[in-house]
């Protein structure tokens, strides 16, 4: 009290700031929130950044004048989120710079500004809800932002790539939640607690900091991967072979023999006649396998002799015009091919070029034709192997697409090749993506990178063994066991969705962290 007029505690006065800032600044602010919410995920695990970045975005909600404005913020803050969290996508246009350097910064700054638009939708319809149903802003954001970054997941094919969730990767109590509500769930609930940051209860926004501070502090101080166990259990011992082969030579024809002979002295490296199969990663065989039978019997001579070689390829048929597939063959110690999957998820612009005919652009993986897209997702099933279901790089960042829904599996394998994205944020963005898959699936995960991360993943989630980015080496460890299917696993986004729902009208009753108390 002062002379009888009460002061409006900080947070309040902090708002009404806010909301006689002009379109500029209030811009400036919200794109510098986007880049504090991208410094939060992998691989720079300041997690404690979600607390400024979200209850920053709240306070811009609650305080635009109207939805155009509130979109407004919330667009720029999903710019300069995804712009700067996906800067690696240049690094694969660089290499081949001549044909495609000069599209980085529409590639880039375009899949932001694309991207931003989901998060100007979160903020409106927050706005909305805040201003028409008068639900609390952290919950109002938080179910808004859950159901624009499923959007973002499942429109033209989806990119749900850096959800808020993959922050807590390495702190295991909070990652585990999302083998209840998946990944999508896990976000709805990181911005709902980072977002009480900005409510207006004082017991929330103290409990928003001190739970932020604490996990924090639980991800600086949690162990690091540990390979003792990597040898440990009753599965079959797989051999993990990572080359590393530049992306600029990759594809070269004159280098073809030289990267075979690599990875063939990896797989035949000291130990190779204790494992039970042989796993290559995408594309390690860039030509068509299945035509090629005189190779596949010089190939055999690697597969130990009651296991099989997994491998990435490419397949071609001419039916009769040449069609190509993004493929993974299981080949046998007698040079047989006894399973094939192709890829079904493609890369826009990098497997296939959308709307050909209209757009002028070409893609940038080398090869006569677009990749067409397989079937979906299958188990495989082969003597002698626990049954697996095979994705091929990209197609390990969706959710609920990792498996076939009516033929669980023992374990996921994922066949990648990130030496597109070089030494950047994008292999172990990419890498997180695989872990909560595992989460999600309560299923082992196999992963096998050209140039990237290649590890054994347990159904929780834990790196039970990993090779290095930029190693040229290889990895033998046990294949873990699965554990019985988690709710997620079961039911899919519903329980998200509920949780959502939930929040919604919790809110509409108004809880205490939106009753005002100073």
């Amino acid at each position: 009290m002062n002379g009888g007029v009460t002061t409006p505690p900080a947070r309040d006065r902090l708002a009404a700031a806010l909301g006689r800032l002009g379109w500029a600044t209030r811009g400036a602010i919200a794109a510098g929130l986007g880049v504090a919410a991208t410094l939060a995920l992998p691989p720079h695990h300041a997690t404690i950044l979600l607390l400024p970045a979200f209850a920053g975005l709240a306070l811009l909600v609650e305080t635009a004048r109207d939805g155009r404005r509130a979109f407004t913020d919330g667009w720029i803050f999903g710019a300069a989120h995804f712009a700067t969290g996906l800067y690696w996508i240049g690094h694969a246009l660089l290499v081949d710079a001549a044909r495609f350097g000069w599209m980085i910064p529409f590639a880039v700054g375009g899949l932001g500004a694309g991207l931003g638009l989901f998060a100007g939708l979160a903020a409106l319809l927050a706005r909305n809800l805040v201003a028409r149903a008068r639900i609390a802003t952290p919950m109002a954001l938080a179910a808004s932002w859950f159901a624009t970054e499923w959007l973002r997941g499942h429109v033209l094919t989806g990119f749900p790539w850096n959800l808020a969730g993959t922050a807590w990767v390495d702190v295991a109590p909070v990652a585990g939640l999302a083998a209840f509500v998946g990944l999508y769930g896990l976000t709805l609930l990181t911005v709902l607690a980072a977002a009480c940051a900005a409510a207006r209860n004082t017991i929330a926004r103290g409990a928003a900091i001190a739970l932020f501070a604490g996990l924090q502090a639980a991800h600086w101080l949690s162990p690091g991967p540990a390979g003792a166990d990597a040898a440990a259990g009753d599965g079959p011992l797989l051999r993990l072979v990572q080359p590393d082969i530049p992306q600029s030579l990759k594809w070269d024809p004159r280098e073809r023999q030289a990267h075979l002979q690599l990875t063939a002295d990896l797989s035949l490296a000291p130990g190779a006649e204790r494992i039970d199969h042989l796993l290559w990663p995408e594309t390690a065989t860039l030509f068509a396998l299945a035509a090629e039978a005189a190779f596949r019997r010089d190939l055999a001579q690697l597969v130990p002799p009651h296991g099989y070689l997994l491998t990435g390829s490419t397949r071609i048929e001419r039916t009769p015009t040449l069609r190509a597939w993004n493929s993974l063959h299981a080949l046998d110690a007698a040079g047989e091919i006894r399973a094939t999957y192709d890829k079904f998820h493609l890369v826009p612009f990098g497997e296939y070029v959308p709307l050909r005919g209209v757009l002028p652009l070409e893609r940038i993986a080398v090869g006569p034709v677009d990749f067409s897209p397989g079937p979906g997702p299958r188990t495989i099933r082969l003597p002698g192997l626990p049954a697996f279901s095979p994705l091929i790089c990209y197609e390990s960042i969706f959710p609920l697409a990792a498996r076939d829904p009516r033929d669980r599996p023992d374990w996921i394998l994922i066949a990648t090749n990130d030496a597109w994205f070089g030494a950047s944020a994008g292999p172990y963005q990419h890498f997180v993506a695989a872990r909560f898959r595992a989460i999600e699936e309560g299923l082992p995960v196999v992963r096998v990178a050209n140039g990237g991360i290649s590890a054994v993943i347990d159904a929780g989630g834990g790196v039970r063994a990993a090779l290095a980015l930029g190693a040229r080496s290889h990895l033998d460890a046990r294949l873990p066991p699965p554990l019985p299917p988690p709710p997620y696993a079961r039911a899919g986004d519903v329980l998200p969705a509920a949780l959502a729902l939930a929040l919604l009208l919790l809110g509409r009753v108004r809880t205490l962290i939106s009753a005002p108390r100073e």
